[in-house]
């Protein structure tokens, strides 16, 4: 029988869209403390009331996680008001969420957002719960790290990054007591895939897609990837040889204007 973690403060970035609202408003409960993280003052403070409203105490914080200092210090002051049991590193972008393919500037803006991003979250959260040898950290990184896609090579590159640096830390943090786990799932209905102008398949509300991350998170497993059809597709392609995988992967649809 395995130990349920059910966490009681809880830091999440990008939490004023998509799948980051959904996991705010699936974890708000009475007695739970959200420590919410956003660059939209607006969307954060609607989805901020919305969460209290379902008997949460609510925080928010405003600031963009490619700031190493504010997002250091916002993880910081998070976990001074209550310490922290879980910290989600969601805060992500595309191509389609500029309104652009993956131009030069849109390139350097998704690593800096999907990699550094991610590491800015994490390190502190890291430092906070390895003195009390206890915590879970979830990177939440796609089903597109799997290999490198053409049809979003930014994308696909800072997934794979974000995926392999949850694979690792899962290893390394296990004997601080600190559980690691890297999230990787299929398409599912936030900014991200709004303007994608091609067939998304198994295509999921974000409310769902939250649910089954809250519900998995609680087993704190090394991976959780879904829908389990696309994520056994992944892994097939993933271990495909390059000369087979190439022309495959290369014709793959790609984002639009």
């Amino acid at each position: 029988m395995y130990q349920k973690f059910l966490p009681k403060s809880i830091f999440i970035t990008g939490a004023s869209s998509g799948l980051g609202k959904a996991l705010a408003l699936d974890y708000a409960h009475k007695g739970i403390t959200l420590h919410l993280c956003g660059r939209n003052q607006e969307r954060l403070l609607q989805v901020a009331g919305s969460c209290t409203e379902k008997g949460a105490q609510v925080y928010t914080y405003l600031f963009d996680t490619t700031d190493a200092d504010k997002t250091r210090h916002a993880v910081q002051k998070a976990d001074q008001t209550k310490p922290l049991d879980l910290v989600i590193a969601n805060a992500g972008i595309s191509g389609g969420v500029l309104g652009t393919p993956e131009t030069d500037e849109s390139v350097r803006k998704i690593m800096q957002t999907n990699i550094f991003g991610c590491l800015n979250t994490v390190l502190p959260a890291l430092q906070c719960m390895r003195p009390r040898k206890k915590g879970q950290v979830a990177l939440i990184a796609s089903l597109a790290g799997y290999r490198g896609m053409a049809s979003c090579p930014a994308y696909s590159a800072s997934k794979s990054a974000v995926k392999a640096l949850g694979e690792a830390l899962y290893g390394q943090q296990k004997s601080n007591g600190i559980h690691i786990t890297t999230v990787c799932p299929g398409f599912i209905e936030t900014p991200l895939t709004d303007k994608n102008q091609f067939y998304m398949p198994f295509l999921m509300k974000a409310d769902k897609a939250a649910h089954i991350i809250r519900r998995k998170l609680e087993k704190a497993p090394a991976m959780i990837a879904f829908p389990r059809i696309m994520a056994f597709g992944a892994w097939i392609g993933s271990i495909l040889p390059g000369w087979l995988a190439r022309p495959i992967f290369a014709s793959l649809p790609k984002k639009e204007k």
